[in-house]
Parts: structure tokens; sequence; C-alpha cells
């Protein structure tokens, strides 16, 4: 493969000349889609041609298309299913959204597999022969078990984030699903690093893959700039605080954990600005509903867990703020990567404390850059938090008063509310004679 750089410069041509069917061109040109990213650029020929690959290319790069056009032209060929195996639930239905814009007039039937939701639909829509299963490894795994989905008909498989997969401790998983499936068939890999690991597995489930690179691992977006602060942890929220006076514009922030996320979620809304939270003890439904409100713009500013780092696709973020340092490096350029997508402009700030130095020269040394370090302006007095009606933040109701007596916002016993006394008078003069 030549990897000339032509960085995302317009080529005339547009889709025309990489092997797409007329009918697809079609779509494409009706979806507006003029001009193939790199990594499509590169991807689509030899995907076409039923090649086994390796793309490595970061996130917002327009992957999803560079395997999901040949799969739906090389599908309308061949009989036969296509799989995609994925790390995230958010990132799965991502990808659904994405194939159905391009495959439905085509008559493109998806099944979407992946925990949190009902199994039952799930089996009836494997029972009526969909053209491709986007599934994360759990969930797949579970059907296999008990035989409600079957591999044996899959021609092209795609493990999409395939770094993450590892991180998160599929590798297992991902090997019961390749020993179901045939041994003929294509598999392409895309991921935006790609560890030793990652190499090994690639090469014992593919066939002489072609390597695509069109960002070295690591690498940033163009229109990103990044800024790191060096704060005390008790001055990071008050510093989050001027940061959302100074950008205006939809702002999503990392937390290391879920308690950490509710409870900046909870400050922010204190700053009179609108915001949601996603990590792993919130439902599949609150986790959509928090996304759509965000990419509508009811949420101003999305609080996230790793957990959401690569299944929020949404152009226009203005600013991503590292609350806490993310535990592994990688994880620093996922994050980012969320903003500055698509060619627009895009900022991305770090809080580290003083004793995380070695953290940060792990994150230069990845990215192969020195982060300028800004000097911490002077921040806003700390925000009483005030008590909000349980209704308005579909939250459980937080109770300033109990934090002096447990250290956190809930009470010691985690019972629900309806069961801590019989009725509720009884529980009023509980509470009255604390």
């Amino acid at each position: 493969m030549n990897h000339n750089n032509h960085h995302n410069q317009p080529v005339n041509s547009g889709f025309f000349g990489l092997g797409i069917a007329p009918s697809l061109m079609e779509v494409l040109n009706r979806l507006n889609f003029k001009i193939p990213t790199l990594i499509q650029r590169q991807a689509i020929p030899p995907a076409l041609q039923g090649k086994d690959l390796v793309g490595v290319a970061q996130t917002g790069t327009g992957k999803t298309l560079a395997f999901g056009i040949p799969m739906i032209q090389r599908l309308n060929q061949l009989s036969g299913q296509g799989l995609i195996v994925l790390p995230t639930r958010e990132l799965a239905l991502q990808v659904d959204e994405a194939l159905n814009k391009v495959g439905a007039r085509l008559g493109l039937k998806t099944v979407v597999l992946i925990g949190g939701t009902p199994i039952r639909p799930q089996i009836q829509a494997l029972s009526r022969q969909p053209h491709i299963i986007i599934a994360t490894p759990g969930r797949l795994n579970d059907h296999l078990q008990q035989k409600t989905a079957n591999l044996k008909n899959v021609k092209i498989v795609v493990l999409d984030e395939a770094d993450r997969m590892l991180d998160m401790g599929f590798a297992p998983q991902i090997k019961r699903i390749f020993q179901t499936l045939p041994s003929q068939r294509q598999t392409m890999l895309f991921s935006a690093t790609i560890p030793a690991e990652i190499m090994k597995m690639a090469t014992s489930y593919m066939k002489l893959p072609i390597r695509i690179e069109v960002a070295p691992t690591g690498s940033i977006a163009e229109h990103l700039t990044q800024e790191i602060f060096i704060i005390p942890k008790a001055d990071k929220t008050r510093l989050v605080d001027k940061l959302l006076e100074q950008y205006l514009g939809p702002t999503l922030i990392f937390t290391r954990t879920k308690y950490g996320a509710r409870k900046l979620a909870r400050a922010i809304r204190d700053m009179n600005h609108s915001s949601a939270e996603i990590h792993s003890e919130r439902t599949l439904a609150q986790r959509k509903e928090a996304l759509a409100g965000f990419k509508s713009g009811k949420y101003r500013v999305l609080v996230a867990t790793d957990i959401a780092s690569r299944g929020i696709d949404v152009t226009g973020i203005e600013l991503v703020i590292n609350y806490d340092l993310p535990t592994n490096t990688e994880d620093y350029v996922h994050r980012i990567g969320r903003t500055a997508r698509a060619g627009v402009n895009g900022h991305a700030i770090s809080l580290a404390m003083p004793e995380q130095r070695k953290e940060l020269r792990d994150i230069e040394r990845l990215i192969r850059k020195t982060l300028p370090i800004s000097q911490v302006p002077e921040l806003p007095p700390q925000r009483q938090h005030k008590f909000v009606p349980m209704a308005q933040t579909g939250q459980r109701p937080f109770y300033p008063q109990r934090q002096e007596q447990h250290g956190f916002g809930y009470s010691r016993r985690r019972r629900p509310f309806n069961q801590r006394g019989r009725n509720s008078g009884q529980r009023g003069q509980r509470r009255q004679g604390r």
C-alpha cells in the first residue's frame, strides 16, 4: 500500500474509482458524501476485493464507512452474513445507524446484539436472517451459548476498536467467537492504536492482512489544540466553573469514576449549566437520553467515564476536559479525539494534580508532543449545593445535611426509599428524631 501524505486534500473523483457499485454511489451522492476520508480511500478498494486488512486510524476519521460500504456491497453479491464486533453498546448503536443510512434503500437488514436490552426481540430479529449482525462480545457469546445465534453463514467479519476490546478484557470472548466462525471468510480489524497483542491477534485470525496506517499510533487531529493545568484536587471543580464561563460551546468532561461523574454533573447543574452523565451505572435508556440530549443541545455539558469515550460521535464538541487524567495513557487520544472531528477546530484541557507529572510525561511520549502548561486563573468562590427535587433531575435525592454524617451524598443504608420506614409518617418522625 502506498501512503502518500495527501492529507485530506479533496480528490476530484470523490468516491468514484474505488470500485463502488452504481447503486451505492447513488446513495452516497444522495447523502452528500462527496470526498472520502484518507482511511476510506485506502481501505475500500482492497476490502471490496475481499482482502483481509488491518486499518489504523484515529476515531472520527470515517472508519465505519471504510468497512461498511465494502461489507454492504459484497453481501449484496455473496449470499451470506456480515458480523461486526465492537466494545460498547453506544458504539454498536452508532455503527448500526451509520450502516442503515447507507443500506436502507438497498433493503439492508441489521440486528444489534448488546447487553442492557431484552434478549427476546434480538432472538426474533436473528431468526429473520439479517444481513449484518452488530454485537458486543459478551451478548454475542450469550446468544452463541444459548444457540440463538449461529455464525456459520458469516462471510465478512470486522473487529472495530480492537485495541479497546483488549483493554476491556474481551480477548477470551473474541477467541470463542472466532472458534465458531467459518475458516473461509474475510476479516478486517480497525483500531486507533496497534499494540503488539493486536498485531498478534490480527495475524492469528487473518490471512496475510494488508496493513493500512493513515495516522501513526497515538496521533492527534490537526485542528486540535491542547493545554494542561496543574491544580490540586480540591480546586478542580472551581476551575471547571471558570472554564465553562470562558468556553461557551458544547463541552464533554471525563472523570475516572462513576461516583466522580455523578458528583461533577451535580456541581455543574449548580453552576446553572444543563448537564447529563454517562457511565456504567446508568441504564441504556438513560445513556441514550443523555447522548441524544447532548446532541440536540438540551444538555450543554456531558460528564462521562471512559466507558463512553468511544461511543460519543457528536460533531461540534468545542471543548473536552479531562477532569481526571485517564488510567490508560492510550485513552487520552480517544478522549480528546471527541473534539476537532471532521476537520472542525477543537480544544482539549487536562487537569493534572502536582503529583501526576509522570502520567503527563507518558501522554507526551505517546503523542510525541510537549503539552503546554497554562497558568491557573483566579478561581470563582466555591458554590453552595442547591437541593433540586428528584423529579427535575431523574436522579436519587441528595441531602446535603447527610454529607457530614456519612461522608457522601447518600445515606449509609442504600435501601430503596420506600422501605426505609413502614410509612412516610414514620419516616418523617425518624428523621426528626435523628
